[in-house]
């Protein structure tokens, strides 16, 4: 199981009674799981994709799939900035209808994680991490992304909370 808080910006993977912990950083714009939001969600999910095995370090992703270049090469405007998806990619999947899956009842608007593509992935800005940065994924250190990615089997509970 990996448990996340966003408040002391630390992910734990758990194994047996011992926890890896890594420092990682969650939205700038706090908790919220409404679609477009840009807030981290909360609850249980499940990794339901993972995408990156044998990805270079740094290697940028859009749309999940691998553009053939590192971060620190990227000099094009569009990138510039920006916090891009490198090296590794776990993807959740909400698991409590109405919090992270499906449709909150109480706005009546899409919060569902999956839909949200809401990651767990490395960052182009590791200098950064530790602070509230993403548009609500979990960001973490390129290397440290490549040992939880490999240790993670898809279907991992991942618990997000504040």
């Amino acid at each position: 199981m990996i448990t996340v808080s966003v408040r002391d910006s630390l992910l734990c993977f758990h194994t047996g009674n011992s926890c890896k912990q890594y420092t990682i950083s969650t939205s700038r714009k706090g908790i919220c799981s409404i679609l477009n939001s840009e807030g981290t969600p909360l609850g249980l999910h499940e990794v339901k994709e993972k995408y990156g095995a044998g990805a270079e370090t740094g290697s940028v992703f859009i749309g999940r799939k691998e553009i053939g270049k590192k971060y620190w090469d990227l000099t094009e405007p569009e990138f510039l900035g920006k916090n891009l998806v490198t090296t590794r990619i776990l993807r959740l999947n909400g698991l409590e209808m109405e919090k992270n899956r499906g449709i909150c009842q109480k706005s009546g608007l899409s919060c569902d994680s999956f839909d949200r593509f809401i990651y767990i992935h490395g960052s182009n800005n590791e200098d950064l991490i530790g602070q509230p940065l993403s548009s609500g994924c979990v960001l973490m250190r390129n290397t440290e992304i490549i040992e939880l990615f490999d240790l993670t089997p898809l279907q991992t509970l991942v618990y997000i909370y504040s």
